[in-house]
């Protein structure tokens, strides 16, 4: 287990998130990419900590991703199942668990003030910080996709599930783009991957 973490986790992590995950009875699951989450946490019927984490992640977003799973599981454990998913029980937990992590003997100096920044009021998910997510991708293996926010106004972009859009103004800070073929709008978070087409 320590040496498949390795993989998938920075070096300086590896052993405290070990500890972690043998302290909480954790069953790990490195799965394929799934395009609405990069991780998840279940309590199974036989009472086992079941977490998932997408073996796509960069090093960086699997740490964040892991520890905001195990966040899930220490919430319940300490305030009770009926807690909000994602409130403040959580946010403390995660806050919590996260912050020995950033430093820069495991994030590179360039995201440790983001790191900071975010995990005064952590959200579901570090997508919804544009700045962060953007910070993050740079460390993909492989990224040629575009960003919503550098294509120009009036382009046409794919999104995964296949559909077809064409930007048309910002609003505030997400943009507002026309799916061609229904003719209804739509608004995107910045950092939301397109595939641009000509």
């Amino acid at each position: 287990m320590i040496e498949t973490l390795a993989i998938y986790i920075p070096e300086h992590a590896v052993k405290p998130v070990f500890d972690l995950i043998v302290s909480n009875q954790v069953h790990l699951k490195i799965v394929n990419e799934r395009q609405t989450r990069h991780g998840d946490y279940r309590k199974g019927l036989s009472g086992k900590h079941e977490i998932t984490v997408n073996a796509s992640l960069n090093k960086y977003k699997f740490l964040i991703t892991l520890i905001h799973e195990i966040s899930h599981l220490v919430a319940f454990e300490k305030f009770g199942r009926h807690i909000k998913p994602h409130g403040h029980e959580w946010k403390y937990s995660f806050q919590r668990l996260m912050i020995p992590y950033i430093r820069p003997e495991i994030f590179p100096n360039q995201l440790l003030p983001l790191l900071a920044r975010h995990f005064k009021n952590p959200s579901a998910s570090s997508d919804t910080d544009a700045t962060l997510s953007l910070a993050l991708k740079q460390f993909d293996q492989q990224n040629d996709k575009n960003y919503v926010f550098e294509i120009p106004y009036g382009s046409v972009f794919r999104i995964s599930n296949g559909k077809i859009f064409k930007k048309i103004a910002v609003r505030t800070k997400r943009f507002e783009c026309l799916e061609i073929s229904s003719g209804k709008l739509y608004l995107f978070n910045p950092n939301a991957e397109v595939e641009l087409l000509t």
